[in-house]
C-alpha cells in the first residue's frame, strides 16, 4: 500500500504507521528542516528505503491523480487557507473508493464566542499551534463533503473522555504526562532526546 501523510512534520506518526502496517508512507511537508530531520529519523529506525518525504504545498501536490491507497492528516489541514481546495487536492490524489482520515483542531457547538474563558483558550491554541482562526466542526465536515468525500464517521474525542483533553498540557496539575511541561521536565526531556 502507498499511504500519504499530509503535513507530516518530522514524521512521528508516519514511522509508527509504517512499522505496524508494513506500508510505504510518503510524508508531505513544506519545511526543509523538518524533512531533513524526518529522513534522518527514518534511516535510524530502518525505514529509509520504504518511507520518504516530499517537499510541497498541500494545496498543490506534485502527485498524479489516484496515486495513494490511503491518505491521512493529523492537525495539518487546519493550516490550509482554503479547506475545500485542500480536501479536493487530497481527493484527487487518493484512489477512488479509498479512505482519508483526518484529526483536526475544530471549534465545537459548545464554544461560546462571548465567553471570555472560551475565547482565551481558543486564542492560545491558535497562537501555540500557529493556526489561523479555528474553523467549526460543521465547517470542516462541510468542506470535506464539498470536496467530494462521503463522511462515514466523525467524532469529538473530547466528549466522552474520562479526563479533560487539556489535562496533559496543564503544568499546574502534576502527572507523568504534564511533568515534561515543567522547567525540570523540559530540561530532562531535552537532554534525553539529544542522546
Amino acid at each position: 500500500m502507498k499511504v500519504l501523510d499530509v503535513g507530516c512534520g518530522i514524521g512521528g506518526p508516519l514511522r509508527e504507521i509504517a512499522r505496524f502496517s508494513s506500508t510505504s508512507v510518503t510524508g508531505l511537508n513544506n519545511n526543509d528542516y523538518q524533512i531533513t530531520r524526518g529522513k534522518a529519523l527514518n534511516r535510524s529506525v530502518g525505514l529509509g528505503a520504504t518511507c520518504d518525504f516530499v517537499k510541497a504545498d498541500f494545496m498543490k501536490m506534485p502527485f498524479s491523480d489516484n496515486t495513494f491507497d490511503a491518505v491521512y492528516a493529523i492537525e495539518a489541514t487546519c493550516h490550509a487557507p482554503d479547506p475545500v481546495g485542500c480536501y479536493k487536492e487530497i481527493y484527487r490524489v487518493l484512489k477512488p473508493g479509498q479512505c482519508f482520515a483526518v484529526y483536526e483542531w475544530c471549534i465545537t457547538d459548545h464554544y461560546d464566542p462571548n465567553n471570555a474563558t472560551h475565547k482565551r483558550i481558543k486564542d492560545e491554541i491558535e497562537l501555540g499551534n500557529g493556526l489561523p482562526d479555528i474553523r467549526s466542526t460543521r465547517q470542516c465536515l462541510q468542506a470535506v463533503k464539498d470536496a467530494g468525500f462521503e463522511v462515514i464517521w466523525d467524532k469529538d474525542l473530547a466528549e466522552d473522555s474520562p479526563l479533560p483533553w487539556y489535562l496533559p498540557l496543564d503544568p499546574s496539575r502534576f502527572s507523568l504526562s504534564s511533568f515534561r511541561l515543567t522547567t525540570v521536565g523540559r530540561i530532562i526531556t531535552r537532554n534525553m532526546v539529544r542522546q
